[in-house]
């Protein structure tokens, strides 16, 4: 039998591929499990279209369901299953952070922001709707945010809901994401250090995937201090990782695989981590990011592998 470089006979080398194949398998239905969950989780808890006030109603839903990737969800399941918190008790957490992600979104889009026309494939919803409904849209999906949350009757401690609606206004308030948007179009057209983009990012884009990973870890009864330290470090990294992928995406992808306008940032005279790193660069500081997210789990053995793939997932998304 013919032995490897590596010191793996063939067969050895076969039954690995086996292994990593039904291992991505496993990974990418449960994947799939869990946004068409998700989707039916928000589905459930948002008002219907056929409730007064029926144009923001549809307007709402037409923003939140049937698109997306739902990576926050993803994060925070993933996250609240390797602290053991039940699935029930994660829904309405997951679903909060995706409610703030679409109010962004829908704000983001509109003109006195980025202006773009196309989200998730399909008319931005002030191009759809106008934007004075928009404007309505995003703020009546960040209010059901915090309604779902405080609502929440899986969830029987009181301090536990405390901690995650105080964590989810810190994410998405003037110290969060909201404020990352403001540090943004305050810095169009001028030229950012790494490090300016970086805080920039870990207030628009981390901050929220930050608070989604440890909304899941909160859903757990068991408080565990180490597994919530190492949660925290690891969202810390894949944070940062989706914007760096995002900006890579944003130069390299086109418009029918992005979703939304390709080459934007670009149009926008914006910095991003391909224009100032350039684009091997920027390649690189996504692998290097995501060892960081893996060497946060090192501790842990097969309970941490849904993180563990969920971060290679992030790192290496194609659209």
């Amino acid at each position: 039998m013919t032995e490897l470089n590596s010191g793996l006979t063939d067969s050895n080398l076969k039954d690995l591929n086996l292994q990593n194949q039904a291992q991505k398998a496993s990974f990418d239905a449960w994947v799939a499990n869990h946004q068409a969950r998700m989707e039916n989780v928000l589905d459930a808890h948002m008002p219907s279209a056929e409730t007064l006030p029926t144009t923001l109603h549809e307007a709402m839903r037409y923003s939140v369901l049937g698109g997306g990737k739902r990576v926050r969800a993803l994060l925070a399941y993933a996250a609240g299953e390797f602290c053991g918190a039940e699935l029930t008790t994660i829904d309405l957490p997951a679903a909060s952070v995706e409610l703030i992600h679409a109010f962004s979104l829908v704000h983001d889009d509109m003109p006195c922001m980025d202006d773009d026309a196309l989200r998730r494939g399909k008319l931005s919803t002030h191009k759809k709707y106008g934007d004075a409904i928009a404007l309505l849209v995003g703020d009546a999906l960040q209010s059901l945010a915090f309604q779902l949350i405080s609502q929440n009757k899986s969830l029987e401690n009181a301090t536990q809901k405390l901690q995650m609606l105080h964590l989810l206004a810190l994410a998405s308030g003037s110290r969060g994401m909201a404020g990352g948007q403001a540090i943004d179009l305050e810095s169009i057209g001028i030229p950012l250090t790494r490090e300016e983009l970086e805080q920039m990012h870990i207030h628009k884009t981390g901050a929220l995937i930050r608070a989604a990973a440890l909304l899941g870890a909160y859903s757990s009864a068991k408080e565990d201090e180490d597994k919530l330290k190492a949660i925290d470090h690891f969202a810390k990294a894949i944070g940062l990782v989706f914007q760096v992928v995002d900006d890579i995406l944003d130069a390299e992808a086109d418009t029918q695989t992005l979703g939304k306008t390709a080459g934007k940032d670009a149009q926008n005279n914006k910095s991003t981590y391909v224009t100032i790193l350039g684009l091997s660069a920027a390649k690189q500081l996504a692998s290097e990011l995501h060892a960081n997210a893996m060497a946060a789990l090192s501790y842990y053995g097969r309970e941490a592998d849904l993180l563990r793939q969920l971060a290679t997932f992030i790192t290496h998304r194609s659209f």
